[in-house]
């Protein structure tokens, strides 16, 4: 009879794997922003660079944070639309935080992807936050009747 062996994950394989991952995925986590590529040509130790994908989170989150504060007071006059928007909104979040554990499922974070976990996880943030927001604009558009549809106008 055949014995099936399972491959042994070693600490170097799974180093190994985890080095690639970042190398591959990287550029999905790399920032435009102005801010964010002044910051970081400045940045010196991981530390500043953490800083920097910090910051920039941060900014994008503010973006966020205001449209929706938009998005609540135009959607204001809309039976159920306020109670809606925040549902979705809770909802995302979950989501988005659910995303990043599953990118990163190591229980100890730091020794399982290093000193760029802070980075990398910001960056991610600041990513799957700037998608979002594009999303919450064309919200925004229906409640505001620039989009053709929606509930400002319900019957096209």
């Amino acid at each position: 009879m055949l014995a099936i062996m399972k491959p042994q994950t070693t600490p170097m394989r799974h180093l190994g794997i985890v080095t690639l991952f970042f190398a591959v995925s990287l550029p999905l986590f790399s920032q435009d922003t102005e801010q964010f590529k002044a910051c970081n040509a400045k940045a010196q130790t991981q530390t500043d660079m953490n800083a920097c994908a910090g910051a920039e989170a941060n900014r994008i989150d503010a973006k966020l944070n205001a449209l929706y504060r938009q998005l609540l007071s135009k959607a204001a006059g809309e039976q159920n639309a306020v109670a809606k928007i925040k549902a979705s909104e809770r909802a995302w979040i979950a989501y988005r935080d659910a995303y990043i554990d599953a990118t990163y499922p190591a229980t100890d974070k730091q020794s399982g992807y290093g000193s760029m976990y802070g980075m990398d996880v910001a960056l991610l943030r600041a990513k799957l936050t700037q998608q979002h927001l594009a999303d919450m604009q064309e919200l925004l558009k229906q409640y505001s009747g620039d989009s053709g549809a929606g509930p400002a106008n319900p019957q096209k």
